[in-house]
């Protein structure tokens, strides 16, 4: 039960409960100046019942190979370009911007896009290049993912995404790509693995984000026939991310980012206390 709201602008704790469509506004009595309990967060403005948005954030933080919109949109039965707009804000909300630090492997990659038409191999203008990195504890295990797009594999485009990812003084490891010697740029230590003719098995140094590579490949082609990835790269790499670097609580993670104030504008306080 809400004891006491402290409402924007003239700070007045006076106020009208107001009904708008499925939610509750509160107007200062004051200034007339109107808020709500989901302002500030990324549920502003939502025509939905919140139990939609609660439902989808469930069901999307539980799909370990990814969930595509049309399963979405059968399970909470709401149209498609809905469901889109859902899963478009959520994947948004969860981009993770924390640097990795410590010792890291990292690898280059293309994605396919949706066309179909164009030439194959690295230069096809289909495919979107990107980075990813993991960071290891000291025994050897993963601990947290980076992925990002670069406009190409040089070494400034690397240099530009180590600035960004990294935290200066990390170890990174690579399989001897020109463009990774950009790492130093940032002030990280290059260490690289020149892989020759040799498969991703024999090479026990990548393990983990030949793993990395695997599961993406995974849960983008399950859930996914087609897509602008070139588009929305930033954030289906993203949402993969944040499933595959978070613990069993990753429901109740995934609903914090929602709500946190700081990524979206606008302002609430208010105290509430058990009835």
């Amino acid at each position: 039960m809400i004891t006491r709201i402290q409402l924007p602008g003239c700070d007045n704790a006076n106020y009208y409960l107001l009904k708008v469509e499925k939610h509750k506004n509160f107007q200062c009595k004051c200034c007339r100046l109107q808020t709500s309990l989901i302002a500030g967060t990324l549920f502003q403005g939502t025509h939905l019942a919140l139990n939609i948005w609660f439902l989808a954030i469930y069901l999307i933080s539980q799909a370990k190979t990814g969930l595509s919109a049309l399963d979405l949109k059968r399970q909470l039965g709401v149209s498609y370009p809905t469901v889109r707009l859902i899963q478009q804000k959520l994947m948004q909300a969860v981009i993770e911007r924390d640097a990795l630090c410590g010792n890291i492997q990292t690898d280059d990659s293309y994605h396919r896009g949706e066309l179909a038409s164009g030439k194959a191999g690295l230069g096809s203008e289909n495919k979107v290049p990107f980075v990813a990195a993991i960071s290891l504890s000291a025994e050897g295990r993963p601990l947290y993912i980076k992925m990002a797009p670069v406009p190409g594999f040089t070494r400034k485009a690397v240099s530009d995404w180590a600035n960004a990812d990294l935290q200066p003084g990390c170890i990174v490891t690579s399989d001897g790509l020109g463009c990774f010697a950009g790492v130093t740029d940032a002030g990280c230590q290059h260490r690289a693995i020149i892989a020759d003719n040799q498969k991703p098995k024999e090479l026990p140094e990548f393990n983990w984000i030949n793993t990395v590579f695997g599961n993406l490949k995974t849960s983008l082609g399950g859930a996914y026939h087609a897509f602008d990835f070139a588009k929305y790269v930033t954030r289906h790499l993203g949402a993969f991310v944040y499933r595959v670097s978070t613990d069993a609580s990753i429901f109740k993670r995934f609903l914090c980012v929602c709500l946190e104030l700081s990524q979206f504008d606008g302002h609430f306080f208010m105290e509430s206390s058990e009835s």
